[in-house]
This record gives structure tokens, C-alpha cells and sequence, in this order.
């Protein structure tokens, strides 16, 4: 049997409802503010300062017609806001290509969180919200989630693999700030080294499984090397050389990507474009051979199609 398998940063997949603050005058001459009093029973989606607002109608529908296209059989997303969220978006954009859902709250402050959206059955669901480093072992490493899914044969006879979602810290964005950049980096090498740790605890020499999500770094970066090359695991690049749907947007006044695998495009003002693979998709030496295909969907627009990540996937043989 072949089985495709992707990860998409679908950016902010937020409800489509949000209440704000007041509520302005209604039509019949009715004015109605809610006052939220009790800090216990409610929770305002705040980032920065500012109330969390749904994604854009055009950019759920670039998003949409992108994993249409793509068509795949189990997809590991991040960025989307809780369970119903997605479900929603499975059955009214989607059409209900997808029988098996799951979403577990992570610990992200803007509430986003990961999720597998598949076709075939699910079996245990595993968060790691929870797992410390010994460099912090008063905090949660994971400012998200490192998700772990088993995915079955569709007569739920047997596990066909394992699926290790993740979404790692992020880059600073706000301004260029070298100390904050370097705290990040060691974030992400703490991440790596605890994703490397509770793979190899909870997954033997022979398993089949695949780590993979927007891991917010390139596969051969210093951040990584604690995952990338842990001795124990032996983990495959499966997008080392892949396809593409269609070729990257020619750049003007700069250089365009010199390989096919990248998936997040990042342009500094005055400054030419770069590309980087940070959404990942790694197999276990089990799974190796069975890698049959390795794609990435290319965007359109410069700045993305609805998300600034491609997606991308892999065909397995199995």
C-alpha cells in the first residue's frame, strides 16, 4: 500500500468568530456591551497587546485549495487554534476529506496549537506539553508541543507508524535583537535534544516512525544537530532533493533559490531573498526505503499562499 504523508504551518488558523471588547449598536436601535468581570470564565486571545483575530476568508481558502491539491492521507499541521477549529475547517472548506481529527492543547500563550488531520485511523495520542531539559528544569521545553500520533491500517489491524509533530521556537521577530536570537537558538538546541530523548526512549531500533513539522531552522543547522544527527535514531532526510508542483516565482533584483528544498522564504529590506527547509519531514531507518516521492508545494505569491511555509510531503511505500 502506498501512504502520503505531510506537514503544513498553516499560520494562524484562528475561528472565524471572536467577541472584542463592546459590542456596537445593533440594528432595531439595540445597544448591548458585554462586560467580562470574572477572570475565571472567560480568556481573551491576546498576542502583543492585541486581541487575536480570525484569518483572513482569502488566506483559509488560499490554505484550502492547497491541501485539496496536495491530497494527502495524514498531514501534520500547525498554527490551528483548538480542536472544533479544525474540525470546522475539515468539514466546511475541506468537505470532509479527512475522517480523523486531533488537536491537543499545547502551551502557547497565543493558544495555537499542533494537529493531524488524516484519513486513516488514529490510534493513541501522546502530548509531551509537559517534557524539561535539564538546563530548565523548571519550565516546560516545549512552548507548544511535541505531538505524537499513531497512525493505523484503515481495518485498525495494525500501527503502520508513528508521527512526531512539532512546532519549535521561532526566530525573533519583533526587531533584530542578537542576544534574544541567540536565547532562541538554544531554545531550539534544548528541543532538539529532548525530541532526540523521547523518540529513542519510546521508539525501538526497528520502529517505524516520522519527526517532522515547522522545526524554524534548516536540517543542517547547529540548532538541530542534537536531533539531526542523534547516533541512537539514524534519522533520513526525506526532503534532501524533492519535486516541486510548479517552479519557485522568479525574484527580481536577487537571486532565487539555488535547491528545491525550502519551504519558508524570508526577505530583509535592501536585502536579496533567502530560502530555507524549515518544515521537515524525517524518517526512521525502518521507513528509509519506503520513501518512494518527496514534494513541496510551491507557492505563488512571494509571500505565500495564505501561510509563508510550503507544504510539504512524502509517498510511502508500506
Amino acid at each position: 500500500m502506498h501512504v502520503t504523508v505531510g506537514t503544513f504551518n498553516v499560520n494562524n488558523l484562528y475561528s472565524r468568530f471572536h467577541f472584542k471588547a463592546t459590542a456596537d449598536e445593533l440594528k432595531g436601535g439595540l445597544t448591548l456591551r458585554y462586560e467580562f468581570t470574572d477572570p475565571v470564565n472567560f480568556r481573551l486571545r491576546t498576542y502583543n497587546g492585541k486581541l487575536v483575530k480570525a484569518k483572513k476568508t482569502l488566506d483559509t481558502e488560499r490554505i484550502r485549495d492547497r491541501i485539496l491539491a496536495m491530497n494527502v492521507d495524514v498531514l501534520a499541521v500547525q498554527e490551528v487554534e483548538n480542536i472544533d477549529v479544525l474540525n470546522a475547517f475539515n468539514r466546511n472548506e475541506l468537505g470532509g476529506l479527512y475522517s480523523h481529527t486531533s488537536v491537543l492543547e499545547g502551551s502557547d500563550p497565543r493558544l495555537i496549537d499542533l494537529g493531524v488531520l488524516s484519513k486513516l485511523p488514529l490510534g493513541a495520542v501522546t502530548s509531551h506539553r509537559g517534557a524539561e531539559h535539564r538546563a530548565a528544569p523548571a519550565e516546560a521545553v516545549f512552548g507548544r508541543d511535541l505531538q505524537e500520533v499513531e497512525v493505523l491500517s484503515a481495518n485498525r489491524s495494525m500501527k503502520l507508524f508513528t508521527l512526531y509533530n512539532n512546532h519549535l521556537k521561532s526566530h525573533y521577530e519583533h526587531k533584530k535583537d542578537p542576544e534574544a536570537e541567540a536565547l532562541n537558538d538554544a531554545r531550539r538546541r534544548r528541543q532538539a535534544e529532548t525530541i532526540a530523548r523521547i523518540v529513542a526512549a519510546r521508539m525501538g531500533p526497528d520502529s517505524r516512525y516520522i519527526v517532522l513539522g515547522d522545526m524554524e531552522d534548516p536540517p543542517r543547522s547547529s540548532s538541530l544537530a542534537p536531533m539531526v544527527r542523534a547516533p541512537g535514531l539514524g534519522l533520513v532526510d526525506a526532503l534532501a532533493n524533492p519535486q516541486e508542483t510548479n517552479p519557485a516565482k522568479e525574484e527580481k533584483g536577487g537571486p532565487g533559490p539555488q535547491t528545491t528544498a525550502w519551504t519558508h522564504r524570508n526577505k530583509a529590506a535592501g536585502e536579496p531573498a533567502t530560502f530555507s527547509l524549515y518544515d521537515q519531514i524525517w524518517v526512521s531507518p525502518a521507513l528509509a526505503d519506503t520513501v518512494q516521492e518527496a514534494w513541496i508545494d510551491r507557492r505563488t505569491l512571494h509571500g505565500g499562499n495564505g501561510s509563508e511555509h510550503d507544504p510539504a510531503w512524502v509517498k510511502l511505500a508500506l
